[in-house]
Formats: C-alpha cells, structure tokens, sequence
C-alpha cells in the first residue's frame, strides 16, 4: 500500500496524518484497517515501533460520530502511566481536525480530579486497568455505552500481575463490544486471556518477536561483573560523536540507581533514569529531557520502557543480558526505527551466556562478539551483593536430637513401682498403651469393685 488515501479514510484523519508527516501505512496498520473496520475481534501480535496506536485508532476514530452522550464509548488499556500520557497526546494529534474528547486516567494521582473531569463528558478513555476499574466501582466511570475496548502491550500487563483487574473490568463492559488487543509476545497467559473473552478472533502477526530487524547492528562483549561494565559503559560513551542518544536498559530498579549513582560524576548533566519506584513528574521530566536532546543517555527497566516513544535513538545498550529471549527483541526495537539505522551492544557475564545463547536460537542469528578493550577498561574487582559467593554458616547453637542409645530398655514388671489403694488392693503403674490415658493413684480397676 502506497498512502494512506487508499485506505479510503475521511478528510479529517488524512489531514492530520500528513501534518505528522506520515505518508504510507506500515504494514500492521495496512493489515489492521480493513479487518477492524468490519467489527470484528482483533488479536494483533506485532512488536514495539511498528505503528500499533495509529493502525487501531484509524478504524475507530473512522467510525467514531459525534454524539452529545457523556459516558464514553471507546476504552483503551494500557500498563503503565506513562503510556496513557502518550497515547492520549497521539490520539488527540490524530482527532486534531475532530470533535473528540479524550482523558487519561492513571494513579499516583488525585482520584478526584478525574472524577470530575468525568463529569464533563469524554469520547475515549485511556487508562491503566487498577485506576480505570477503580472509577467504575465508584460509579464515575459508566461502561454501558462502550463499542470498543482496546488492550494494548496486554503482556506486559499480565507480567505486572493485571489479571484480576482485566477480568473484574470484563464483566462490567456490555457483551456486546469489539475488543481488539495487541500483544509483542504471545504467552501462555495471554492466551487464556484470549480464549476466556475473546470469540473467533482474527489473528494479525506483523515483525514477530525474534524476527531480526535488517536495520539494526547488533554486537555484544563478555565482561566479567557489573562494576566492569560500568567501566565499558564510561568507556564507550566518550565517544559523544558515535553515541549521540543512547537508550540504556537494565534489569532492576536497584541497578538502575547503582548504575546512575556510579555514572552521575562523568555524566551528570546528560544523564536520566525513569524507573516505577520514581514519582510521575521526574519519570515525565526525564523522558521530556531525553526525547528534546537535553539528556544524551536515558537509564531504564524493561517494563517502564516498553511502548514508550522514544526518538532518534541512535543506541540501545543492554547492560544486562534478559533472561526472557522476548525482551531482548523488546529493547533492540526502540533504534532503528522509520528506516533509521540503529546500533545496539549487548554486555553479558559468565552467568548469563546461557540467556544469551537462548536469545540466539529465538533470533537464529550469532551476536557478534567484540574483544573486550583490556588496555582501555580497568576489570573491577568489586562485587555486588548479588555478585558475592555466598557463604552458608552452621548454626552453632543448634542442638542435635537426642536419640535413644543401645542402653535404653523399659524396666522389667518387677521393678516397677507398686501403689497401695487402700482396701487390700494393690496396682502397678505400667506405661499407658497409645492414645489412652495412664492408671492414676485412687483409680479404681475396671471389673473390681469393693467386697
């Protein structure tokens, strides 16, 4: 498909699809368009910056009419804060010559503004499942009249544990709906997701997980410990000419604040981190300075990251090797973009080769491997805590179960000690049979009673 004008879509959309500079469909939105604009359940499987938001708001924003109503008729789910900001902002560029109302609702925020906001009548919410259900249980947000429910990136949802809220948001959403969900990965969750609430699904698979992308480079060093590959990070990121916008991802929060703590010093006013225990603002701030060139190198986790649009990113420097194969596709996927060429360095350690090679056979292509640059890079020969071997000791107050020893034997009938009762009668204390209770002083025998 050649434009957009083939799609046969109204003046309004054409117009502001050329003032974004968009002139032919990619091929998940090509794909998409006709199949959505026949009403049926979509399940797209696409990766990270092949136009996904345009190639599910293009039927709908078609078919959307203006209407006075105040409840909404389309939902779109998404996981994390950040992306209902961008997903509102490019919605509200695609409606730019419409008349269509657009909220965002998230937590971290005041609950209260957007009930009110609410009120004031809205075409399409976009939200993160918790905040999106919580405003339906308090009866702010009326579901009835909702047409469309979108899920996008609907995997990492479920890896952030959204599965109940998903579900809870299902039965308050009228049956009869068209739902359309897009996913990079399909999983085995995502599929009992699919089977549970999706009837006959038509299946579009554009630049699956583990297709290689042609336009990126790709090479990868082996480094010993995490110390030492902030050492190879310092190293090459000298190179300002070659590493003009690095995007930097790591495995965890800690790490991203260990990483960033120990680049602050050579790096500081280039340098951004965004990671989920960060507030709102400074994760908007730092993407904000990141995507206006203001911060040449952004620090970040996987799911923070994922479905962000990120700019012109020159380099995606994996600092640690993922241990799912998926993700891996995930991160590359953020350079090379729009027919860029991108580049991107993989650093991996002893203990994660297992995962690099498992990377490999999902890509069925060998990483190239760089030499490390020895006489350039000191080896560090500090550990992490996770790092360190870890040393299990006794626990020397720990005492042993006493175990009966080859002198332990029961006392024989003679020896045992003989009670008077009184009366003439006499009874030796033997040891109680299981479960019952021992004959007790002044305890008459069964079967005798007095003379």
């Amino acid at each position: 498909m050649e434009s957009f004008s083939e799609l046969n879509i109204n003046r309004f959309l054409q117009n502001a699809v050329a003032d974004l500079g968009f002139t032919k469909p990619t091929p998940v939105q090509a794909e998409a368009y006709p199949v959505l604009m026949s009403g049926k359940n979509v399940i797209g499987i696409s990766q990270t910056g092949t136009g996904k938001t345009l190639a599910y708001m293009l039927p709908i924003l078609q078919r959307l009419k203006y209407l006075k109503t105040y409840k909404p008729r389309v939902i779109i789910l998404v996981p994390t804060r950040e992306l209902v900001v961008q997903v509102v902002e490019q919605i509200e560029l695609y409606s730019k010559y419409m008349s269509t109302r657009v909220l965002g609702v998230y937590g971290g925020v005041n609950i209260k503004t957007q009930m009110s906001a609410l009120t004031q009548g809205v075409d399409i919410v976009v939200g993160t499942p918790g905040r999106l259900y919580d405003l339906a249980v308090n009866r702010s947000l009326l579901l009835q009249d909702v047409k469309k429910l979108v899920i996008d990136e609907v995997d990492v949802m479920l890896d952030l544990g959204f599965r109940f809220q998903l579900n809870n948001i299902f039965e308050l959403l009228p049956e009869k709906r068209q739902n359309i969900m897009f996913s990079a990965t399909m999983t085995e969750e995502v599929e009992i997701l699919i089977n549970e609430n999706f009837i006959a699904p038509a299946y579009i698979a554009i630049a699956l997980s583990g297709t290689p992308l042609d336009n990126i480079a790709q090479s990868s060093y082996s480094v010993p410990n995490f110390y030492t590959k902030v050492n190879l990070l310092n190293h090459l990121l000298k190179d300002k000419e070659r590493f003009q916008k690095v995007l930097v991802f790591i495995d965890s929060k800690k790490n991203a604040d260990r990483l960033f703590e120990a680049m602050q010093e050579d790096y500081w006013n280039e340098l951004g981190i965004i990671h989920s225990n960060k507030s709102q603002n400074n994760r908007l701030a730092a993407i904000e300075r990141f995507n206006d060139n203001n911060a040449r190198i952004l620090i970040a986790t996987d799911v923070i990251a994922r479905g962000l649009d990120l700019d012109d990113i020159t380099h995606v420097i994996n600092f640690d090797t993922p241990k799912f194969p998926e993700n891996y596709m995930h991160r590359i996927g953020r350079t090379g973009r729009a027919e860029k060429k991108g580049e991107t360095i993989l650093f991996s350690t002893e203990k994660e080769e297992a995962w690099k090679t498992a990377i490999e056979e999902l890509m069925e292509y060998t990483i190239p491997l760089e030499q490390f640059p020895s006489d350039d890079v000191r080896v560090s020969k500090q550990l992490t805590l996770d790092e360190q071997p870890r040393i299990i000791e006794k626990n020397p107050h720990k005492t042993k179960k006493h175990v009966a020893g080859p002198s332990f034997h029961e006392k024989k009938d003679k020896n045992k000690k003989e009670y008077n009762l009184g009366g003439g009668q006499k009874i030796k204390i033997k040891k109680a049979k299981k479960y019952k209770k021992p004959i007790s002083r002044g305890q008459k025998p069964r079967g005798k009673g007095k003379g």
